[in-house]
């Protein structure tokens, strides 16, 4: 399987840590590419609608080339931290753009890796849970998995063998 991750962190952290870990489980059987979005060149979408009617985004950017990967891939991770209660800007960048080829993405694989800095049972969870349920039954997605965890400190989520296993794991049984 042709798997995309779309990593929305710009740091070197626990957001990266459980994209790792979960490569690792998935690598063996999987091809696997990552989209950092904080190193491309990409303008946010300016709701111009133009790409509705011609075959992608009319910025001359790197827009059209990462949605051609995000549309060729069988599945779609999107990782992110959390930011002010949502996914990072550098993840809403990269969805944003995506509407240029929205129904392209109907029907494929996903999971989502959330990360913060505040106890799982908090509400910044569920309001990025919901957003990716929303895209979810609008695109007719397979929503395989969402997984949250909770860490502060940059190596803290490393230290936690229960979630390294669990990214795995998850990885593997793609």
């Amino acid at each position: 399987m042709k798997i995309v991750i779309i990593n929305g962190s710009a740091r070197k952290g626990n957001t990266l840590t459980a994209i790792n870990a979960f490569i690792k489980g998935a690598l063996e059987k999987n091809e696997i590419e990552i989209i950092e979005p904080d190193k491309l060149n990409i303008a946010p979408c300016k709701g111009c609608g133009v790409c509705q009617c011609s075959k992608g985004c009319v910025d001359k950017d790197d827009t059209n080339p990462t949605i051609d990967k995000i549309a060729a891939a069988d599945m779609i991770l999107f990782a992110t931290p959390v930011y002010w209660w949502g996914m990072s800007a550098q993840l809403k960048l990269i969805i944003d753009k995506c509407y240029c080829r929205g129904l392209q993405l109907k029907n494929k694989k996903v999971g989502t890796i959330v990360v913060g800095g505040s106890p799982v049972d908090s509400i910044q969870y569920e309001l990025i849970d919901k957003q990716f349920d929303c895209m979810a039954k609008y695109l007719s997605w397979d929503m395989l998995f969402k997984k949250s965890y909770y860490a502060t400190a940059r190596d803290e989520l490393e230290k936690n063998k229960d979630s390294m296993n669990e990214l795995e794991e998850i990885g593997k049984n793609l």
